[in-house]
């Protein structure tokens, strides 16, 4: 066969669509049945917006991906993307620079944004208790993707185009030959041209090189679903957006949150990178009720004040990340057959239909209409 692509998570299922999307003859291994809850893809929504914070190189993954979600829709008829708005608030006061980054990606792209004094973001969004310093950054074109049925889409559209898809089935070693790349697993042994990895948490374990494997630390991740007091309405997707609301440190006060999707609860999380998990099917699923008390204490008291401490569901899941936190899209060193595309946790699912894309490209032709060079493995050697 052409490609195997192991792990159909946000990267895998948009990385077997677009092979078989161009007649590849592809194969995509997961060990659980996808979408499913025990890696990174899952809890219902994630933020997508084309004005990231993380860098300029980024807005041409996100543009290309919400028009790949469109898409999606159409030739599926799932509900995958709500165009909500993406608001950031920040304390400019303590950070003046703080849009910088997604105002120059709004000058390079043409993405329109909005940004709104305090004043103006208790008119437009009473639901925020805002101090008089912080401002927000507002991306009408912004919102939130359901990782689920995105990935449940992509692997209808896999399907349709001829993929062939095998679910709970574990991949246990990778091993690459100058002719070919052999993937063995605990069902059968296969062969193919080329492999992706999208593995997520479990690529370092598919890794035979002890240094790059430590570049991909696993972390443990908690998810809370929040009562709504009041008018559930003030938290739907039409009066209220996806939101970052950003402190001087991740650290600080750095959290997010959705509008309501069942019209009772909010979700809101925050990215938590202080305890590394040697192993990610050791990570803890199980989520103490003080946990959930501490977050709303900590992050939503006070700044949302309609959201109760009232936790009707809390879940896990992993994040994925490197030294930089950046992503590593790129062949393997001495193994040119085998490409990475992890981790891309945190931030990865708003690019992830886009880096499918891009993936298809580089195993099909060699190169990529949108640039990956920031993503490359170069980068921790130099």
């Amino acid at each position: 066969m052409d490609v195997i692509v192991v792990g159909l998570g946000a990267m895998g299922s948009a990385a077997v669509h677009q092979l078989a999307r161009r007649g590849v003859d592809v194969l995509g291994i997961d060990r659980h049945s996808p979408p499913h809850t025990f890696g990174s893809s899952h809890g219902e929504t994630r933020i997508t917006r084309r004005l990231t914070l993380e860098g300029t190189e980024y807005a041409p993954l996100a543009v290309r991906s919400h028009e790949w979600w469109r898409r999606i829709e159409a030739e599926t008829g799932a509900s995958v993307f709500t165009a909500c708005g993406v608001l950031n608030l920040a304390d400019h006061a303590a950070d003046p620079e703080a849009f910088a980054v997604r105002e120059r990606a709004a000058a390079a792209h043409g993405i329109d944004y909005e940004l709104l004094d305090a004043t103006a973001l208790r008119d437009r969004f009473p639901q925020f208790r805002v101090e008089d310093t912080r401002m927000g950054l507002l991306e009408p074109s912004g919102g939130f993707v359901r990782p689920e049925a995105a990935i449940s889409a992509q692997l209808e559209l896999a399907e349709r185009y001829g993929a062939r898809l095998h679910r709970g089935e574990r991949v246990l070693a990778v091993d690459a030959a100058a002719s070919a790349v052999t993937v063995r697993t605990d069902v059968a042994t296969y062969t193919a041209d080329q492999v992706v990895l999208c593995a997520g948490g479990w690529l370092a374990g598919l890794l035979d090189d002890p240094g790059l494997a430590r570049l991909f630390g696993v972390y443990r991740q908690v998810l809370h679903w929040f009562e709504a007091e009041g008018s559930a309405q003030d938290f739907t997707p039409g009066r209220f957006p996806a939101f970052i609301w950003e402190g001087v440190s991740r650290a600080d006060e750095y959290f997010y949150g959705f509008p309501s999707v069942d019209g009772a609860t909010v979700k809101v999380a925050t990215g938590q990178l202080d305890h590394r998990t040697p192993d990610p099917d050791m990570l803890d699923r199980t989520v103490a009720p003080e946990e959930a008390a501490g977050f709303h204490q900590a992050m939503i008291s006070g700044r949302l004040p309609q959201v109760s401490a009232r936790a009707t569901r809390s879940q896990v899941c992993m994040y994925t990340v490197t030294p930089d936190e950046a992503f590593v899209i790129d062949r393997l060193p001495g193994r040119e057959r085998v490409v990475v595309a992890s981790p891309c946790s945190g931030h990865g699912f708003k690019h992830s239909a886009a880096i499918g894309e891009a993936l298809a490209e580089l195993v099909t032709d060699g190169a990529t209409t949108l640039d990956l060079t920031p993503f490359a493995l170069g980068r921790f050697t130099r």
